[in-house]
């Protein structure tokens, strides 16, 4: 079983934040830029909470809100759900899929070392199986025909 800590490893693992303080605007931009559909929200070291595209797009502009004068804490998923190094992923797929989330921020000693993405437990899946199948070729081809 991969741990979440295995994952962050394989990962580059640029953790994109903003405050609290900052506008919806610089929260677009920074997901715009990065290719990144969620980002932390993080005030003096600490994690405040998340925020999403969609949080953006159904709490802003929707409601025809400004996103230039609407602020992250005014959006943002306050104290989201978190995990450590130790939990495995399917343990964090099974947060996701229970509480209908694409992102967990990862905590060791209450800093943020990172993000598990739904993204980062698919690719995991795809490599087990890879592996499953390349080991079950070999040995089919070493014992058959």
């Amino acid at each position: 079983m991969t741990t979440v800590k295995q994952c962050i490893d394989q990962k580059n693992n640029l953790i994109f934040s903003v405050s609290t303080n900052d506008t919806i605007e610089v929260a677009l931009k920074l997901m715009r830029d990065n290719r990144v559909r969620a980002i932390l929200v993080i005030d003096n070291k600490k994690l405040m909470g998340i925020v999403s595209q969609g949080d953006c797009a159904i709490k802003v502009l929707l409601p025809h809100k400004d996103p230039r004068a609407t602020l992250i804490s005014e959006v943002m998923t306050a104290n989201p759900l978190t995990v450590g190094l130790n939990n495995t992923l399917d343990e964090c797929m099974a947060i996701m899929m229970h509480k209908h989330i694409r992102h967990l921020p990862v905590l060791d000693s209450n800093q943020v070392i990172g993000v598990v993405s739904v993204g980062d437990i698919v690719k995991n899946v795809i490599e087990h199986q890879g592996s499953q199948i390349a080991f079950l070729e070999t040995y089919i081809k070493g014992h058959g025909a």
